[in-house]
């Protein structure tokens, strides 16, 4: 009776720990089960702000497992609503590309924020990205960004890209020279 007793005890450890390790019908494991969920959430929140960056072209979506492994399960992919398809990130050009980067930041952020009890994540610092924009993303990104200042933010810019000048009223100018670096703070 005892050793029946420890048998059944056994199947049932087993059998969870086959679940928890990915032998199971999806191939994930538990850990890759719940980062998963979170990604879910990051990729909601990043989505606010891509669709509109994008004016409505893009949004991010999880990406579809080519082999049940238990390394997948956190991919991600783009979907176009203009062609109707997904792809893979790793096509939209350097534009697009910093644009899903930053709302997945922003993202990031937010979901961080709600989940850790109510602490504020008030500093961002981006650095470069703004020179891969057209004039009209740049705008777009540039208020994105206003936005989560005005929100109370404060966002820090690293940029070469001097037509953001027009946008940013204070800045630190690094000016690197033989003898080295010098700064000054310039107001726009």
């Amino acid at each position: 009776k005892e050793a029946d007793s420890l048998e059944q005890e056994y199947r049932i450890v087993g059998r969870l720990s086959d679940i928890a390790n990915g032998k199971n019908a999806h191939g994930i494991t538990f850990q890759r089960y719940v980062l998963r969920s979170l990604l879910q959430d990051v990729i909601d929140a990043a989505n606010e702000r891509l669709i509109v960056m994008s004016r409505g072209q893009y949004r991010l979506q999880p990406g579809e497992r080519s082999r049940k492994n238990m390394a997948g399960g956190l991919d991600l992919e783009i979907f176009d609503e203009y062609s109707g398809y997904a792809r893979a990130v790793a096509t939209l050009s350097g534009g697009e590309s910093f644009l899903a980067s930053l709302s997945l930041a922003l993202g990031l952020a937010d979901v961080v924020q709600s989940y850790a009890g109510g602490i504020r994540l008030d500093t961002i610092f981006i650095d470069e990205g703004f020179g891969t924009l057209d004039a009209e993303t740049l705008d777009t990104a540039i208020d994105t960004l206003l936005e989560l200042q005005r929100n109370g933010r404060l966002v820090g810019i690293i940029s070469h890209v001097e037509e953001l000048q027009e946008h940013i009223h204070a800045c630190l100018e690094i000016t690197k020279t033989r003898e080295g670096s010098s700064a000054k703070f310039v107001l726009h």
